[in-house]
């Protein structure tokens, strides 16, 4: 299992990374505090440490974000010793809260503890694709490009989800539709065309124009 560790201390995330790996995790470690939420997303770990201080913007922050496309357990580590920053902590969507400097073995523990109550009992499923730096949330629907979100219909959720599956290759207009099909959502030619101008305008919004590429004759690309 992936453990993802987001600490800007040298000194204190070596020693985790060195804790976590003796117990034969794969650990994730961070030099872009920028780019967090897109190496979550590449690395796709099963668990993510971490502090609330941080350069750029706050572990809350980053929480709050991985929270929007992810249910992946989180685990704070901080100096901050305050009931509220605990309090903030779980509502920002933590799972648990450890104050710095601590025990290896009570770290250790509580990483044990939330990945077997977290995996044991489900399924670890891919909850978003991404491509380009579109993210397309398979829960409920919603696309993000950056810090930015939209929220698609459920036809344009269906169209853009099979788009990005099958991206670098042409999707026929005629398997779009079947597959609309499939799931009982009848969909004839004229409103796959608002469909898919709907879909444009929405990731132009976002800052992400010219994402889906019209091939004349054969269907659409996402390159």
């Amino acid at each position: 299992m992936k453990i993802m560790i987001v600490e800007d201390e040298p000194i204190i995330r070596d020693m985790i990374g060195e804790s976590i790996r003796k117990w034969g995790y794969e650990t994730i470690i961070l030099d872009d505090f920028s780019q967090v939420l897109e190496i979550f997303l590449k690395e796709n770990p099963h668990l993510v440490l971490m502090d609330i201080n941080l350069p750029v913007y706050d572990g809350f922050y980053w929480c709050n974000k991985i929270r929007d496309i992810s249910k992946v357990p989180i685990i704070f580590i901080s100096s901050r010793n305050t009931p509220m920053d605990m309090v903030m902590s779980m509502n920002m969507g933590g799972d648990d809260f450890i104050q710095k400097p601590f025990y290896e073995e009570v770290l250790i523990a509580k990483i044990k503890a939330l990945l077997r109550r977290t995996y044991s009992y489900t399924e670890t499923v891919a909850t978003i694709i991404e491509h380009d730096g579109i993210m397309l949330n398979l829960n409920n629907g919603d696309v993000f490009y950056g810090d930015k979100k939209a929220e698609l219909t459920k036809n344009e959720f269906k169209i853009l989800n099979i788009l990005m599956q099958n991206k670098g290759s042409v999707v026929s207009r005629e398997k779009i539709m079947r597959s609309l099909w499939e799931d009982e959502s009848f969909v004839d030619d004229n409103t796959l065309t608002v469909n898919i101008a709907r879909i444009r305008k929405k990731l132009a919004e976002l800052g992400k124009e010219n994402y889906i590429t019209t091939m004349k004759g054969e269907g659409y690309i996402i390159r």
